[in-house]
């Protein structure tokens, strides 16, 4: 038995996080919904991911220099580095606060 497609490369999106197949893979190994990532705007969600991602641990380049899937995943939300997640999720939140 084959194991499920978000933890294959078949469930991957080459650009960073996971395609359809790998979404819904993910949803029928254990009943979460997952949603395509949000590239750009003010929604709390990316917000919420660049932060997060911003601060986890570990390289954004490999010793090859290929981006890891860190680095992948922080382009598909609309980021091009760490620093740079941090720095759009705070202007973000400041946006959002602000909005009456």
């Amino acid at each position: 038995m084959k194991s499920p497609a978000w933890t294959r490369k078949a469930g991957k999106n080459p650009k960073g996080g996971l395609n359809a197949a790998g979404r819904a893979s993910y949803k029928a190994a254990t009943g979460g919904t997952l949603k395509p990532p949000v590239k750009s705007g003010d929604n709390p969600r990316r917000a919420s991911f660049l932060a997060r991602m911003g601060g986890m641990p570990g390289p954004e380049r490999d010793e090859n220099g290929k981006p890891t899937r860190l680095l992948l995943s922080l382009q598909a939300w609309g980021a091009s580095s760490k620093a740079d997640a941090k720095k759009k999720a705070a202007a973000i939140s400041a946006r959002n606060k602000a909005k009456p």
